[in-house]
């Protein structure tokens, strides 16, 4: 595929999906009484991925840590 073609779709999804986040969360949109607030959503996955990140590398510097002690 063409590189600016790729540059461009995917400055249009970014775009796109930063346009539908914000409309969702400054309008009401439900769905069967749900709310669906896309920028909320997006911020928790954001938190859970930084949390899981976090214990992620900690468990690595105790997996090395303990390594280290064997030698």
């Amino acid at each position: 595929m063409n590189r600016w073609l790729e540059l461009f779709i995917g400055l249009v999804l970014v775009v796109g999906m930063i346009l539908i986040a914000w409309a969702s969360s400054a309008y009401s949109w439900t769905m069967f009484g749900k709310d669906l607030d896309f920028l909320h959503a997006a911020w928790l996955f954001l938190k859970g991925g930084i949390f899981w990140l976090i214990t992620s590398v900690g468990a690595l510097l105790i997996l090395l840590g303990i390594s280290d002690l064997k030698d």
